[in-house]
C-alpha cells in the first residue's frame, strides 16, 4: 500500500485536548504535511504526544514512529538557550559580562564590550563572516568561531539587533567550551540525555532521521537578492539549500544554531521544564531566576537582517505578534521550513512540533498558526 495514502495519527491525546489532535490530522489532510510529530506537556505531565504520515514521500516509505528525529533548523537556537540559562543557573557565566572575560582574544577589533547577552539577542554585529564562505567552513565550528572572533563588527554593538542566523552557534559552542569545558554538542548529548535532542546525528540514530522535503511552491534558490553587507553575511555567505540538512556533512557537524535533531516529544518536555519551576523527571535542570533571565526582552523592534519585528531574550525568541499564542511571556523559537517549539509560562505549557515538508512561509506557517490556535480554543 502506497504510504502517502496511510496517514494514520499514532500515539496519545489526553481528553480535553482534541482540537490538537484534530489539527494535527488536518496538517496531513489539508496543508500539505508528510511526516510529523506534536507534543504538549502541561503542569510537567504530556498531554499530547501524536506522530503519524511517512518519513518521505515515495511509494514504499516507512511511516513516521515515535522516534523519528529530522532537523529542526533555528529552533536548535531555543536549547542552544536553555543550555546557556543552565550555565548560568550553575554560576559557569554571566549574561551581562563581556565575552572577553571568558574568552580574551573575542575582544579583538573592538569587540571587548560585547556581553554574552549581546551575542545570545543578536545584537553582537558579528551575523556573519565578512570573507567567503563555504559549506566545509560551517564544518569546522571551532575554527570557525576563531575566525569571528577575529572580525570587526558590522554595526557598533548593542545599537541594533540582526539575526545571526547560523554564526552565533559557532560562538556560543566556543564560549560553553571556555567556560564549561564542553562543546555544545557535549553539552546537549550528556545534560539533555534521554529527551531525543541532539547537535548533529550521533552514528547511533542515523538510522532514525527522516530527511527533510523541500518546500511546495519555493525553488532551493528563491532568494531575494536585493540584500545590504550584513544580510549577505547572515543570509547567503554561502547560500544555504533548505535540503542540505540531508547530506552526511551537514549531518555530523557541530552548529549549534541549526543543525539540532529532535523529536517533538524532547522539545516539549524541555520547554516544559522551563515553562515552570525548571524541574525534569524530578530533577533540577534550571533555576527559575536563570529561565527568568534568559527569557527577559533584550532587543525589541525591527530586527536588521530579517526586516520584522522581533523580541529577543538570550537566545530565545520572547512572542511577536501572537506567534506563540496569547501569553505576551511565551518564548521560545521556530525554525526555517515549520518546526518550532515554546513555553508558555502563565498556563505551564511546553508545546513542539516538527516536520519533513518544509513550508515556504518565513513566518505564519499555516500548520504552526492551525496547531497554536488549537492549544488556546
Amino acid at each position: 500500500m502506497d504510504m502517502r495514502d496511510q496517514m494514520i495519527v499514532n500515539g496519545t491525546c489526553e481528553p480535553g485536548y482534541e482540537a490538537v489532535r484534530d489539527a494535527f490530522a488536518a496538517n496531513f489532510a489539508e496543508r500539505g504535511d508528510v511526516g510529523a510529530s506534536v507534543a504538549m506537556v502541561v503542569d510537567g505531565r504530556i498531554v499530547v504526544d501524536l506522530w503519524g504520515g511517512a518519513v518521505d514521500n515515495s511509494k514504499d516509505a516507512q511511516a513516521w514512529q515515535s522516534d523519528t528525529l529530522v532537523n529542526i533548523w533555528s529552533t536548535t537556537k531555543g536549547v542552544t538557550a536553555a543550555c546557556f540559562a543552565m550555565l548560568v543557573d550553575r554560576g559557569l557565566i554571566d549574561y551581562d559580562v563581556p565575552i572577553a572575560r571568558y574568552w580574551p582574544e573575542f575582544a579583538a577589533e573592538g569587540k571587548g564590550e560585547i556581553t554574552v547577552a549581546m551575542l545570545l539577542s543578536h545584537q553582537a554585529g558579528l551575523c556573519g563572516f565578512r570573507e567567503p564562505a563555504t559549506l566545509e567552513t560551517f564544518y569546522g565550528t571551532q575554527a570557525a568561531a576563531e575566525r569571528l572572533a577575529e572580525q570587526k563588527p558590522f554595526w557598533k554593538p548593542g545599537t541594533q539587533g540582526g539575526y545571526h542566523a547560523i554564526s552565533v552557534g559557532f560562538l556560543a559552542s566556543a564560549l560553553c567550551r571556555r567556560v564549561d569545558g564542553r562543546s555544545l554538542r557535549q553539552f546537549v548529548a550528556e545534560e539533555l540525555a534521554g529527551l531525543d535532542i541532539t547537535i548533529g546525528v550521533p552514528t547511533n540514530a542515523a538510522h532514525r532521521v527522516a530527511p527533510l522535503l523541500a518546500p511546495q511552491d519555493m525553488g532551493t534558490n528563491d532568494l531575494v537578492t536585493d540584500f545590504n553587507e550584513s544580510q549577505i553575511a547572515a543570509l547567503l555567505n554561502p547560500p544555504l539549500d533548505p535540503l542540505v540538512p540531508n547530506q552526511p556533512g551537514w549531518q555530523y557537524a557541530e552548529i549549534p544554531s541549526a543543525n539540532g535533531f529532535a523529536t517533538a516529544r524532547g522539545l516539549a518536555r524541555l520547554y516544559g521544564a522551563f515553562s515552570g519551576d525548571g524541574m525534569l523527571d524530578g530533577k533540577h535542570l534550571c533555576g527559575v531566576e536563570a529561565i527568568a533571565a534568559a527569557t527577559t526582552v533584550q532587543f525589541t523592534g525591527i530586527d536588521s537582517i530579517l526586516g520584522m519585528p522581533a523580541r529577543w531574550g538570550c537566545g530565545f525568541l520572547c512572542n511577536v505578534n501572537g506567534i506563540y499564542g496569547p501569553e505576551p511571556r511565551a518564548f521560545g523559537h521556530s525554525g526555517w521550513g515549520g518546526a518550532f517549539a515554546f513555553a508558555d509560562p502563565a498556563r505551564k505549557i511546553g508545546f513542539a512540533y516538527t516536520m519533513n515538508r518544509m513550508g515556504k512561509d518565513l513566518v505564519g506557517d499555516p500548520r504552526n498558526v492551525a496547531l497554536v490556535d488549537a492549544i488556546y480554543r
